[in-house]
């Protein structure tokens, strides 16, 4: 791996090559560390001389990532273990039947209840439930998205042709040119103001396609205490996985 030296700092980056890539671009993010873009006609002198401008911006990005915090462990799925919906925390109970030709997962009287087959693996287990609660984060997360929605939109005087949730890795939303939201399934775990401050962020692109100054007074408008809770996503979001 490449790296550039910062003072008494290295910079260690992954470089990649795009031929309809028209200017070097830098990204910093706390799971793929510093990326580098360039195109294929940029020689090392011009690089090197990119890197030593951005250096300072890099590190204060890295200084801000050490706030944040780390992802956990990945879940056993075994009774007792905790898992994460609209802020709050419930319980696992695994049980195991003889009857059971496959594995279910309900969510009752305030915890969550998989049953599965007597005879099945740990590791198994493991990989049907991780499923199964990506399943009922989907199904149950998107009715509430949709309620949410209701509230919003005569407040924001705009509707996103579709609104769904799927899996965007660490993007946590993204809005299409067909006026489509589609909203990352992890955010399910998060607090309902989080979760509303995502929505509304995306449901502000269908007005600005952008994130310029108008663009956060529209969100503002709405959620007057926005950035706490993008701040609250961006230092406690990577808590939010499976």
């Amino acid at each position: 791996m490449p790296d550039y030296q910062y003072g008494n700092t290295t910079i260690e980056y992954t470089l990649e090559y795009k031929p309809d890539a028209k200017d070097i671009i830098i990204s910093v993010d706390w799971i793929d560390g510093v990326n580098v873009i360039i195109p294929p006609s940029v020689d090392d002198l011009k690089l090197q001389e990119v890197l030593r401008r951005k250096s300072p911006w890099i590190m204060s990005k890295w200084y801000e990532f050490n706030e944040i915090d780390l992802p956990p462990n990945p879940k056993e799925y075994v009774s007792g273990e905790k898992f994460l919906y609209l802020g709050r925390a419930y319980r696992l109970k695994v049980q195991k039947e003889s009857k059971e030709s496959k594995s279910s997962l309900l969510f009752q009287k305030g915890r969550f209840i998989a049953t599965v087959p007597m005879n099945t693996k740990q590791g198994e287990i493991a990989e049907q439930l991780r499923s199964l609660f990506i399943n009922w984060y989907m199904l149950h997360g998107q009715a509430k998205l949709h309620e949410r929605l209701k509230i919003y939109v005569p407040k924001m005087g705009v509707s996103p042709s579709k609104l769904q949730l799927k899996d965007q890795n660490m993007r946590w939303g993204s809005c299409a040119s067909d006026q489509s939201i589609y909203i990352n399934w992890r955010i399910m775990m998060a607090p309902m103001k989080v979760i509303d401050y995502v929505l509304v962020h995306e449901m502000g692109h269908l007005r600005y396609p952008n994130h310029s100054s108008d663009f956060w007074q529209y969100v503002r408008s709405i959620l007057p205490d926005y950035d706490e809770r993008k701040e609250w996503l961006r230092i406690h979001g990577p808590l939010l996985t499976l």
